[in-house]
């Protein structure tokens, strides 16, 4: 404990304030500011956080996802004044342009991560020049961007070298073009239509299809995590970002519908880097490909992979520890007690929308609902955490053995709710 009449040591100056405004006293002192709850009486307003960041120099991280009234006069005012600035969190700050954006980057700020999920007026000039000034980036998230075009992403690959997370979650914009490209790419312009028609009646195109392949003489070997949800991209952009980034960990390909097989042949070459797939609502790919990506990646630990692949999962990828099967309305109760049998790491499991998980019985060993879900979602919700998932492979083993009694001795076999082993 050290003398009141002393001065604090450094690390007591230090110190974060969550979902209130700095007084004037702590201004001075305050490095991480995060306002997420936006709370009552329009705390955050716009006024407020201009006149609070002109006067906070010392500034490292900074989250305003709970003031969505943030406009680019505050952004300018912070690149300003916080020049050690490491993080800033902008989701959902829908007033925030390219304006505040390019102020950040033209200050040459040491910013390590930048978080701009939802901020729907960035277009590529703002997005390219963080690419190409922020050379200590390691997480940037663009998630939710409708005017976010291949020509920044690019720039993103070619320059922020250093990344080991990035988001580009529904982006509808993003295609094949926003990626690297396939070792084994072929022009269009070197293909020969020969159908016996003659040729085709030409079609214009667009300067997006007019973009040249992506080819990079160097691998993104620092990234780890990848979220595509819902981009348009096919087999060769995975193939692409496999190839250049080949030690990517979490891979979230969720509703990329155009993938097939292909794709996932070329997630095989993860093999024990990949931990994490998400594959919810892909449906152009089978049992083959999945059981071949669970015996190529044997570090898998979490796998969405929607309808796919049950006995593939069971078989090849045991060390599973979370599997997400939610909505998958044509799974049985005897799939799932598959799984259930060989995962012997599994600590998670939702089933939430299954028909078959409403049997009598199951419900009593779920999680709770979140607060304010309505009578459906209750009704639905089936999610299994820790000494739940044992409890119900327990009861499913119960019931299969009852079952297998009722058939030794030819009697109708009745399901039960309870623990109890009595065939009747």
């Amino acid at each position: 404990m050290h003398n009141d009449s002393e001065p604090p040591p450094p690390h007591e100056d230090m110190f974060r304030i969550s979902d209130k405004l700095p007084t004037q006293e702590e201004q001075r002192r305050v490095r991480h500011l995060i306002l997420q709850n936006p709370g009552e009486d329009d705390a955050f307003t716009d006024d407020k956080l201009a006149l609070t960041f002109s006067r906070c120099p010392h500034l490292e991280t900074v989250v305003l996802s709970g003031a969505p009234e943030t406009t680019d006069r505050t952004i300018v005012l912070l690149a300003q004044s916080a020049t050690n600035l490491h993080g800033l969190n902008l989701s959902n700050c829908v007033e925030v342009t390219d304006v505040g954006l390019l102020e950040l980057t033209n200050k040459s700020l040491p910013l390590q991560w930048l978080i701009l999920n939802g901020v729907k007026g960035l277009t590529d000039p703002s997005i390219s020049a963080v690419a190409k000034t922020c050379s200590r980036l390691i997480e940037l998230e663009l998630c939710d961007l409708p005017l976010l075009t291949p020509v920044s992403v690019r720039d993103i690959w070619s320059y922020s070298r250093k990344l080991r997370t990035l988001r580009l979650a529904n982006c509808p914009l993003l295609s094949d073009k926003a990626f690297p490209s396939p070792p084994s790419l072929v022009l269009p312009e070197e293909l020969e239509v020969e159908d016996g028609e003659g040729p085709h009646p030409h079609r214009p195109t667009t300067w997006l299809e007019d973009i040249p392949p992506l080819i990079l003489p160097h691998t993104t070997e620092n990234l780890r995590i990848l979220d595509l949800t819902s981009c348009k991209i096919t087999d060769g952009a995975v193939d692409g970002i496999v190839t250049h980034a080949p030690r990517i960990q979490t891979l979230i390909l969720s509703g990329c519908s155009m993938l097939t097989d292909r794709a996932l042949e070329s997630i095989c070459k993860l093999r024990d880097h990949l931990d994490v797939l998400m594959l919810a609502h892909v449906s152009n790919i089978t049992d083959r490909a999945v059981f071949q990506v669970a015996r190529s990646c044997p570090e898998l630990r979490c796998v969405d992979v929607a309808y796919l692949a049950i006995y593939a999962l069971a078989e090849q990828a045991t060390q599973l520890e979370r599997l997400h099967l939610s909505y998958c309305e044509q799974l049985s109760l005897e799939s799932v007690h598959v799984l259930l049998q060989k995962l012997d790491h599994l600590q998670h499991l939702t089933a939430t929308g299954i028909p078959a998980f409403r049997r009598k019985g199951v419900q009593r060993f779920s999680d709770v609902p979140p607060p304010g879900s309505d009578d459906n979602q209750q009704a639905a919700f089936r999610v299994f955490s820790g000494e739940r998932v044992a409890a119900l492979r327990q009861f499913l083993d119960k019931e299969e053995r009852r079952r297998r009694e009722a058939e030794m001795k030819n009697i109708p076999f009745v399901p039960r709710e309870d623990d109890n082993p009595d065939l009747y």
